[in-house]
């Protein structure tokens, strides 16, 4: 944290400023403005110079804190933001959130007291921004056409995330990824296609496409004894083909597969359209062996619903509740709530988006079944999951026994 930045407060309570800017001098920082509320701000910032940060309180007289918040970035003042409140721990979550969704920069969502520790280890997070900073650019979305090209050509390739259990640090399975090798692009994401696919009718045969290539991967794994489970995501499209089970099951029986080791990933929104013939296609599935998770389990309107309809035996925590869980005890409630449900129901609870000992930790305590995350491993193509696993199975064992 560089000692040069410039440091504006925001904060209604005298005794409160007085207290955040002493800790930014003992910091090293320069105050270079505080106001008693965001019209004083806005009003003392058209006069001076930008701050680099902007520590804000929530709850004041006059302009609060999110109204602030929302006027910078309506007047795309380019400062980073770290909020300070008294407040309950998921409003200061919320306003996080918020300030991520309108892109500006928040270093930090502390509850108060202020302390040195918490604003140095929000100040670590500090990147130079400017008015001229570019601001983040969606993604450029593929033609239908040269989506169509690639499946001629098979320019798509397979990425495997490994899933562990988190008492043993055993892997346990994969996470299969699709990604598009460009010749010319390079490494295409799927935001940049996925949407196109399957506006203009190409979801099933990119699903087929990913398919096939997990399962030679699969069956390459098992012949060599790595017998572990390979989860494909499916498209809501997909599941209203009447015949798409049949497909799927052939596929599987090509490769000599038993389908108890394939893992059919649904999203919660999935089945909210054609209800009837999803339904129908996930049970006959099911019947058939294959193993159905709902992914991103709590980010929509109707898990509850979706789980008592839907013969799940997997429940995928959503990245946005694992992310932070040991500092947020909102976000803890929700996983304990999560995985409780998994237990009774007697599906295996999965967490993704792990990347931190501390959330491992929670998710331990928790009784999580098991983690996919950065802190394990980084999805990769196929040829790599072996030697990973070799030269990785120490750490992981040592790594899930360090939070028991």
């Amino acid at each position: 944290m560089s000692a040069e930045l410039n440091v504006f407060i925001v904060e209604d309570s005298l005794i409160q400023r007085m207290h955040a800017a002493t800790l930014c001098s003992e910091l090293g920082l320069h105050v270079i403005g505080e106001a008693s509320d965001g019209n004083e701000a806005l009003l003392l910032l058209q006069n001076s110079s930008l701050p680099d940060v902007m520590l804000i309180d929530l709850e004041m007289p006059g302009m609060d804190g999110i109204e602030l918040i929302q006027e910078l970035a309506h007047r795309a003042i380019p400062v980073s933001v770290i909020v300070s409140s008294a407040k309950e721990d998921s409003l200061i979550s919320s306003v996080e959130t918020m300030l991520q969704a309108y892109g500006l920069p928040v270093l930090g969502a502390i509850k108060k007291p202020l302390t040195l520790a918490q604003l140095n280890k929000a100040l670590d997070n500090f990147k130079p921004l400017t008015k001229e900073t570019p601001q983040t650019r969606p993604e450029p979305v593929m033609a239908a056409s040269e989506i169509t090209k690639a499946l001629i050509e098979h320019q798509f390739v397979a990425y495997f995330q490994p899933k562990i259990s988190i008492k043993t640090g055993v892997i346990k399975g994969v996470e299969t990824l699709i990604r598009w090798q460009h010749p010319e692009k390079g490494l295409i994401m799927p935001s940049q296609f996925i949407s196109t696919a399957e506006e203009q009718g190409l979801i099933n045969e990119l699903t087929m496409e990913i398919l096939d290539l997990a399962l030679q991967q699969c069956r390459h794994w098992h012949e060599r004894g790595l017998k572990i489970t390979v989860a494909i995501n499916l498209s809501m499209l997909s599941l209203s083909c009447s015949n798409f089970a049949e497909h799927i099951s052939q596929k599987v029986a090509n490769y000599a597969i038993d389908p108890s080791f394939i893992m059919l990933e649904i999203t919660e929104t999935a089945v909210m359209g054609d209800v009837g013939n999803a339904l129908g296609t996930l049970a006959r599935l099911r019947l058939k062996g294959f193993g159905l998770s709902i992914d991103d389990y709590g980010t929509g309107f109707s898990s509850m619903q979706q789980l008592s309809r839907i013969p799940f035996t997997e429940l995928k925590l959503d990245r946005s509740f694992v992310d932070g869980a040991h500092t947020k005890p909102h976000l803890r409630a929700i996983l304990a709530s999560a995985i409780e449900i998994a237990k009774k129901l007697e599906l295996k609870s999965v967490a993704e988006g792990v990347e931190c000992i501390e959330d491992l930790t929670v998710l331990q305590e928790l009784g999580c079944d098991i983690v996919q995350g950065y802190i394990t491993a980084r999805p990769m193509p196929g040829h790599e999951v072996v030697p990973w696993l070799k030269s990785n199975n120490q750490r992981l064992r040592e790594l899930c026994r360090s939070t028991l």
